[in-house]
């Protein structure tokens, strides 16, 4: 048996073995992955906290009123929740972790909650500290298209009050008719009954029952041959309607017409009856005639 003889180099030399890499380079390379790690762990961190938008196919989230831009909104909300505790409905609702944008962000989440404005005075916006919230955006923030109101929304509740007004200047969304063969006005049909059911928990002002207070919505029980729930539980004048009226074959039915004063307070889609709502809020969507 003969001993291994070492590779040979061209020329019948042995070949040279790969020089191990210096003290030097191997702290160089190591400090290289600590700053990138280092730098990943930030981005990922800001983006928690809400001042970096993490890439996510999911739809905007709906905001308290008065909420600024979206960009603006994350970079002035501080998380605290005083909006959260001053909802008379706690309609407003703190992201967690898996929403994309961090613990602690303010939304609603209509189809469970809508902000039906019990608070007359859209108390959130009064106990914002940093105008996240806002009656009045800064002069050098200028309203986007479409979100911009026409006229003060008239309050339902209020409409017989010196001021019937609410104080807010662009709207947080807008309703649509998102599934029209499931709604129950344009099928013809009417309802009868909890319009959630006896085990929905969210809650609304009744002006029927108690124009000062909000009731459990599974206290009040609707009866209306034609299903017209969105527009009798629309806490805003005019915002929307059910058209009546007679199909091709001379039966009633009903169309939903949403208009220019909807603020996008998601009331219509809570009380929708049908499972999954055939109106919804689009959130931070603009008005388009």
């Amino acid at each position: 048996m003969t001993e291994s003889t070492p590779p040979q180099a061209p020329g019948g030399q042995p070949a040279s073995r790969k020089p191990a890499m210096s003290l030097e380079k191997a702290q160089k390379a190591r400090r290289k992955f600590l700053q990138s790690l280092g730098l990943t762990v930030g981005v990922s961190g800001l983006s928690l906290l809400g001042y970096i938008p993490l890439s996510d196919a999911r739809p905007a989230r709906l905001r308290p009123p008065g909420a600024l831009d979206e960009a603006d909104f994350l970079s002035s909300c501080i998380k605290c929740g005083q909006c959260v505790q001053v909802c008379p409905v706690q309609a407003i609702k703190l992201a967690d972790i898996t929403d994309g944008f961090g613990i602690g962000v303010p939304y609603i989440a209509a189809r469970d909650q809508a902000c039906d404005f019990s608070c007359d005075a859209v108390q959130c916006i009064l106990a914002c500290p940093t105008g996240a919230l806002t009656y009045k955006k800064p002069e050098f923030m200028d309203a986007r298209d479409g979100m911009k109101m026409a006229a003060a929304p008239i309050l339902l509740a209020k409409e017989k009050d010196a001021e019937p007004t609410l104080n807010l200047k662009e709207r947080i969304g807008v309703a649509r008719l998102a599934r029209p063969e499931s709604c129950l006005a344009i099928q013809g049909k009417g309802f009868k009954g909890q319009a959630r059911g006896a085990s929905f928990e969210g809650m609304l002002r009744y002006m029927k029952v108690d124009r000062w207070k909000p009731i459990p919505v599974r206290d009040y029980s609707y009866e209306t041959e034609i299903c017209d729930l969105c527009e009798q539980a629309c806490p805003i004048k005019g915002a929307i309607t059910v058209k009546k009226g007679l199909d091709k074959d001379g039966k009633p039915k009903g169309l939903p017409v949403v208009h220019e004063p909807c603020v996008g307070c998601g009331v219509c889609e809570m009380v929708c009856p049908v499972e999954p709502a055939a109106i919804v809020i689009d959130a931070q969507a603009p008005w388009k005639a």
